[in-house]
């Protein structure tokens, strides 16, 4: 950024050195663009000037009230009938002048039955904004209606001024890349003219947006028709709503754990009457063979064994005898 900005300087100094030398010429050209006409006068007024023009119009305009607005609106709708209102709204678009923007419907079926959910974006110019978004509260009943107005009168100025003064800066760059003769002035021209024209695009996109939005107020409207009154069907569980799903599963939770403490109660005498004798009797039954084993196995153990292989085995005197 430094070397650009140097690089800038110092063909703006050359542009002004040249500028400069040209003297004598440029006020006869400018006189003789004072004798073509206005509009070549215009062609040639400085920067300065230009923006002076620019804020003394939108000065003007603000206080002459006309001001620069975007509108839209978001409306839900329960209908009756779908294919119905939107057969009447798109031709009340079409008599306003306005077209569909974008568009996403959904059919559900219910045994037999069907019923729409759909969203729409309509694009209607701002002066009939207000007739329109009447005729949709009219054809069904609303079950929430939001609408906003921005105004958007010094966005717009600036991006117009904005605009122009990029416009004056290629202008002035393009002359700088046509008068340069060293290879790195017209490099370092040529990068600053492409950057300058980047923006100029960008800008001219920003501004056509802004213009569009401005001379189309957006109303998107959402459609909920009537479902059909049906029966729950046990084969169709996966159309019950999830919070449905939900308190559904709560309440069997709760009839399981109540059937789990009435049997309880009612089981709990049995076990009573029959679980502590037995119980009992298992654990006697422990104390008196389970306590006496490891002393019997004990005396048979591996001393006894060894005692008798002692006993068996001859010592070395009785053989030799």
């Amino acid at each position: 950024m430094p070397r650009n900005r140097a690089l800038a300087a110092l063909a703006l100094a050359c542009l002004l050195v040249l500028a400069g030398c040209a003297g004598g010429g440029n006020d006869g050209a400018t006189q003789a663009a004072l004798d073509g006409g206005d509009g070549n006068e215009m062609g040639t007024a400085a920067p300065e000037a230009t923006n002076a023009d620019a804020d003394d119009a939108t000065g003007g305009a603000q206080a002459a009230g006309d001001r620069l607005w975007i509108y839209t609106a978001n409306a839900r709708l329960r209908v009756d009938d779908f294919e119905t209102t939107r057969a009447n709204l798109s031709t009340t678009l079409a008599d306003h002048g306005g077209y569909v923007g974008s568009s996403r419907v959904s059919t559900t079926e219910r045994n037999n039955e069907t019923y729409h959910d759909a969203r729409i974006v309509y694009r209607v110019p701002s002066e009939n904004y207000s007739a329109f978004t009447a005729a949709v509260r009219e054809e069904g009943t609303v079950v929430n209606f939001e609408e906003d107005a921005r105004d958007v009168t010094g966005q717009h100025a600036d991006l117009e001024a904005r605009l122009e003064n990029l416009r004056a800066e290629r202008d002035r760059l393009r002359e700088l890349y046509e008068q340069a003769n060293d290879t790195q002035d017209v490099l370092a021209v040529q990068r600053e003219l492409s950057d300058v024209q980047g923006e100029i695009e960008a800008t001219e996109a920003r501004l056509e947006s802004l213009d569009n939005q401005i001379a189309y107020a957006t109303v998107t409207v959402e459609f909920h028709e009537e479902r059909p009154d049906v029966e729950y069907d046990p084969d169709r569980w996966y159309d019950t709503g999830v919070i449905d799903a939900f308190l559904e599963s709560v309440d069997g939770a709760l009839v399981a754990l109540r059937a789990a403490v009435v049997g309880l109660a009612y089981a709990l005498p049995y076990l009573i009457a029959f679980g502590v004798p037995l119980v009992g009797l298992a654990l006697v039954a422990r104390r008196l063979f389970g306590g006496g084993l490891p002393s019997i196995r004990g005396g048979n153990g591996a001393g006894d064994e060894a005692e008798v292989d002692e006993e068996s085995e001859p010592s070395a005197g009785d053989r030799d005898e």
